[in-house]
């Protein structure tokens, strides 16, 4: 079993600040790449941001410099820090990971997403 679960989300006013995390459990062997995405009701999912492994980043347009994704050493906690929000960064957001798995019949890779968390930016 893997999971990922988020937290973090919130109410904020716009101009503010919020940090989301992602911790990664259970029979983890590797976590290659790490992201968040987001929704809004009746509008598809869509990407905010990813690192790889190795660290390296990409960004939707909407959100370059203004939120910062990054990993803990023993990468399986991601992080969002959310400045400057804006009311149409409101959204459930969502932590996604591919996740190399050991079980009793070997290794299986798998997409993983979290539960989601709200985050409500008011004007």
């Amino acid at each position: 079993q893997v999971q990922l679960v988020e937290s973090g989300g919130g109410l904020v006013q716009d101009g503010g600040s919020l940090r989301l995390s992602c911790a990664a459990s259970g029979s983890i062997f590797s976590i290659n790449g790490m992201g968040w995405y987001r929704q809004v009701p009746g509008k598809q999912r869509e990407l905010v941001a990813t690192i790889t492994s190795g660290g390296s980043t990409n960004y939707a347009d909407s959100v370059k410099g203004r939120f910062t994704i990054s990993r803990d050493n023993a990468k399986t906690t991601a992080y969002l820090q959310m400045n400057s929000l804006k009311p149409e960064d409101t959204a459930v957001y969502y932590c996604n990971a591919g996740i190399a798995s050991r079980g009793p019949s070997g290794f299986k890779y798998l997409e993983v997403w979290g539960q989601g968390t709200l985050v409500t930016v008011s004007s």
